[in-house]
């Protein structure tokens, strides 16, 4: 039975946002009651990756193959063609998987929501639906079992794409160092050759762990009834399971006591075999408690959000490299937050240049100090930024609820997020304390002990030995 816990009406969203905890699975149904006609529902597990099989990457894609209640091949892609819906689509992050829907009819609701939990909680995950989504082997010519054989597969040929870029290469390699303890360190896409390890029973087993109802949390937003919401997931899928006592959580990562230098390789595009990628990096705080994050976003803004801000600045004018790193600003996406810095197209020998190029800025923007002018500009740019409904391409109502997700997924107040006034203001009366965003640069990121220096060198041959390392795995099997 769910229960009304918390609710706050929140004047700049003009919602009543509810909190319900259910008191059997301890799940939460977070509603945000509001006057648009689009009805926006979303259903989100915690899946925490032990490894870069891509498990929980793959597992979403499968568990869209069809369920108890719709064992047909496709359904999801049937109703994309028979469905008057806004939105449709699944999500895999790091360290959540989530299922959302928008619609502004009330049938198409009721069709849709029945389809989304019936895939999420009771999906077939047929073993053949397993070898088309993640991968499988078959014969290069496909009538000539003498020939060689390949690895196909929907993500797994995916998964080869997105880490031929650099910037994946980069963010993947950083973070198995920067996050040395925590799920972080792994790919939840998949790492091609890992993919390989993936088996059917593992990703079953996956599913019965993760995919449960005290391992979810129930999202709606509109004209809806969160009683009718409540009552439909607990005839249609509550009855079936038994309260779990899986502790599925993400753990703060273990800090290191001194900063880390690590190079690795990548495969350079012609003509540009000296092209080094040079990144440093320091882990902050949570990014699901608001005052933390905007205090963050509040600082990268300053030293980095345009060519008059003092590291931006320091970055686009030195010799020593070409621009600035993709990676270059805060990374919010995770439990804790990234600040990161970095050139591309350095020379071999520059790494340690390039990381004391990044100290010696910060250290005279923290003795020289910050114009009142910028830092107001900031803020004000900041505070733009927060509040706008961005031109995604996602419903406004499921933008609203994946801001308020990571709050949810680690054990947070979700109405803290929501209430963005309240966190600015707290922002607003720290700023009058003297040298506020100083003290913020010198203790979060100076004096910081948690830092990587990561280089990505060329390497003419990388690709090459990674595809050996395939074809191994493929002679094995």
């Amino acid at each position: 039975m769910f229960s009304l816990e918390d609710q706050k009406y929140i004047e700049l969203l003009d919602l009543n946002a509810q909190i319900y905890t259910e008191s059997k699975f301890n799940c939460k149904h977070i509603h945000l009651d509001s006057k648009s006609d689009e009805k926006v529902f979303m259903v989100a597990f915690r899946t925490i990756p032990e490894d870069s099989t891509g498990v929980a990457h793959i597992l979403e894609h499968t568990a869209l193959c069809g369920s108890k209640k719709y064992p047909v091949r496709d359904p999801f892609f049937m109703m994309i063609r028979r469905s008057l819906n806004t939105f449709m689509n699944a999500f895999t992050s790091s360290d959540w998987t989530a299922y959302p829907f928008a619609t502004q009819n009330d049938k198409d609701f009721k069709n849709l929501l029945s389809v989304y939990l019936d895939s999420s909680f009771f999906p077939n995950l047929d073993e053949l639906d397993f070898l088309q989504e993640g991968h499988r082997l078959e014969f290069v010519e496909k009538d000539n079992s003498n020939s060689d054989l390949e690895i196909k597969g929907v993500v797994f040929n995916e998964m080869k794409g997105a880490m031929s870029s650099i910037t994946s290469q980069l963010w993947h390699g950083l973070s198995r160092h920067l996050y040395d303890s925590s799920t972080y360190k792994h790919n939840s896409g998949g790492n091609p050759e890992d993919i390989l390890d993936l088996t059917h029973d593992y990703l079953v087993n996956f599913h019965k762990k993760h995919y449960h109802p005290s391992n979810a949390t129930f999202f709606t937003f509109g004209k809806l009834n969160p009683e009718d919401i409540q009552n439909y997931i607990q005839e249609n899928v509550l009855v079936n399971f038994e309260p779990s006592k899986e502790n599925i959580n993400v753990k703060n990562e273990n800090r290191i006591s001194q900063p880390k230098i690590v190079t690795e390789y990548y495969n350079p595009m012609p003509n540009d075999e000296n092209n080094h990628h040079v990144v440093l990096s320091w882990l902050l705080g949570e990014s699901h408690n608001p005052v933390e994050l905007l205090e963050s976003y509040l600082m990268s803004n300053i030293l980095l959000d345009n060519s008059a801000s003092p590291l931006r600045k320091a970055l686009e004018n030195t010799k020593l490299g070409k621009s600035l790193s993709p990676l270059t600003g805060l990374e919010a996406d995770h439990k804790e937050l990234v600040f990161a810095a970095g050139l591309e197209g350095v020379d071999s020998d520059k790494q340690l240049e390039v990381e004391q190029l990044i100290l010696d800025c910060l250290k005279d923007v923290v003795s020289s100090g910050l114009s009142e002018g910028l830092i107001n500009s900031s803020l004000h740019q900041l505070e733009i930024k927060q509040r706008e409904i961005s031109g995604s391409g996602l419903p406004y109502g499921l933008q609203i609820m994946l801001g308020c997700l990571p709050a949810c997924l680690h054990n947070d107040d979700p109405l803290k997020v929501l209430d963005l006034d309240a966190s600015f203001n707290v922002i607003k009366k720290n700023l009058k304390k003297d040298k506020y965003i100083e003290n913020i640069i010198q203790k979060k990121i100076i004096d910081n002990q948690h830092r990587v220096n990561y280089s990505l060198a060329p390497d003419v041959n990388f690709n090459k030995i990674n595809e050996n390392k395939i074809k191994d795995k493929i002679e094995k099997k």
